[in-house]
């Protein structure tokens, strides 16, 4: 499909896509660039879009988007197609469950991205990219065992909550610009 899309073939490139989308539950635009080695592990859910560039080496696992943001706009409000809306997907980069990248974006090369994870900006080559929900709670199995009502362990109890961040390979560095403070893996 994305051969016949490239060489300018006219709905015949969806119609295959759409073939394949209804039999595997994997929606992959004709117009997306995909390298060499490609995985993906239980497909379902997975989505991909047009002008997405993904590099050789690349795992992603069920429910992953690489999407787009809206359109952008010209000063009389009328949509501007043609640019680039997708995320790039650098050499050997892994990409975990429910996770969305929106935006023409960059994962570098050799990064991981943690299910669920919600991305608008680029993340730099060999970083992890970790989601830890701010509000989660762990329920004691055997009762309250006098703690907070309806036996919630306070985040006193277990430490601050963890936050999303950015994780160089190897251990935290610098925070990215405009970007949640990294943590330690």
């Amino acid at each position: 499909a994305h051969e016949l899309e490239a060489g300018g073939v006219p709905l015949l490139p969806r119609i295959m896509s759409e073939w394949a989308h209804a039999r595997t539950g994997i929606d992959i635009h004709p117009g997306a660039t995909i390298g060499e080695r490609f995985f993906i592990d239980h497909g379902t859910g997975v989505v991909i879009g047009e002008t997405t560039v993904i590099g050789d080496g690349v795992k992603l696992y069920q429910g992953v988007t690489l999407g787009a943001l809206s359109f952008p706009k010209d000063e009389r409000g009328r949509l501007i197609r043609g640019l680039r809306r997708h995320p790039r997907i650098g050499d050997g980069v892994v990409i975990y469950g429910g996770a969305t990248i929106l935006g023409d974006i960059t994962i570098g090369d050799g990064a991981v991205i943690g299910g669920n994870v919600w991305l608008t900006q680029s993340v730099p080559p060999r970083t992890k990219v970790v989601h830890h929900p701010q509000n989660a709670r762990m329920m004691p199995a055997g009762g309250a065992g006098g703690r907070a009502p309806g036996g919630a362990v306070s985040a006193g109890e277990t430490g601050p909550a963890p936050r999303e961040g950015l994780v160089p390979e190897g251990g935290a560095g610098d925070p990215p610009s405009g970007g949640p403070a990294p943590e330690r893996a």
